[in-house]
């Protein structure tokens, strides 16, 4: 099965968890049996009709009851995470450039406790969508500022955003699409290159080998600039990364994974759509001072 850098440290979606998960399950449905909710009760000696109808009229468990992984519970999480990240937003837009520097170097630290831990916890994923969120907001207000001809700039990766995601939940639910092995190895690979160009990227910024606010990908290949060329393929990659985090949500809730994993499907969408958002926000960024040239 394919799997996500992260994901695949929870025992909730890797194969090792498999037989774990299904094991407790057998072990719930056999409690259940024995008059769990929803289950045909056994009738004890002594019992009058008014009680063993009552055994018989109680509901069916629920995976709240269960304390399984649900798409309905995910979604909160992921949506209360979403409301911490806009708070953390709103405030880096209206700090000095300092705090929100600080909240990128937290919220880095953040991600790779999440990304490492295997059992989750909500109040860390909730701190890296603060922090992270601080970046965010004052990255936004940077370009923003620096980009004042763009018409909205912000508001266009915004909704860039939104429709990338939109689009790839509704081809995941279609079925048209889907994570493979074959395609996770080449979006690996592509990780890693592309975090190899960032890097030597900077470092030619720094040392003022190249010019260029955006170094290499201020760059025009046939009169397009370079950085808009990297900046659509790594959008894709982002949409992939997408189709993996909703393939491992699936994943937990059919292996009825325990609720507490829903943590990890919100930090993983947080972290993709904060990446997928910034990518297109440096697209626009990089097409606007093109046009300046």
């Amino acid at each position: 099965m394919a799997f996500k850098p992260g994901f695949d440290q929870s025992p909730a979606f890797n194969d090792a968890g498999r037989n774990a998960w299904s094991a407790g399950s057998q072990q719930q449905q056999q409690q259940q049996q024995r008059g769990g909710w929803g289950q045909t009760p056994q009738p004890s000696a002594g019992m009058t009709p008014e009680q063993l109808q009552y055994m018989y009229d109680r509901p069916a468990a629920n995976t709240v009851d269960t304390d399984r992984m649900s798409y309905e519970d995910t979604i909160v999480k992921t949506l209360m995470a979403f409301g911490v990240l806009v708070v953390g937003a709103v405030a880096g837009w209206n700090l000095p450039p300092i705090v929100w520097i600080a909240g990128a170097v937290i919220g880095f630290v953040l991600a790779l406790v999440n990304t490492f831990k295997k059992k989750p916890s909500a109040g860390l994923v909730l701190a890296y969508a603060f922090f992270e969120g601080l970046f965010v907001g004052g990255i936004s207000h940077f370009y923003q500022t620096a980009y004042p001809e763009t018409d909205g700039i912000v508001a266009q990766a915004v909704f860039g955003t939104l429709g990338v995601f939109f689009v790839t939940l509704l081809l995941f639910r279609s079925g048209k699409v889907r994570a493979t092995p074959k395609a996770t190895r080449f979006f690996l690979v592509a990780i890693v290159g592309y975090m190899a160009f960032s890097l030597v990227n900077l470092v030619l910024m720094w040392t003022g080998v190249t010019n260029s606010a955006f170094g290499l990908l201020g760059v025009t290949v046939f009169g397009i600039p370079l950085g808009v060329l990297i900046g659509v393929f790594v959008v894709i990659m982002a949409a992939y990364s997408l189709i993996l985090d909703f393939d491992q949500i699936k994943t937990g809730v059919e292996r009825g994974a325990p609720r507490i994993y829903g943590w990890t499907a919100a930090f993983g969408l947080v972290v993709t759509l904060v990446w997928l958002y910034l990518e297109i926000l440096r697209i626009l960024a990089i097409i606007a001072s093109s046009q300046r040239n």
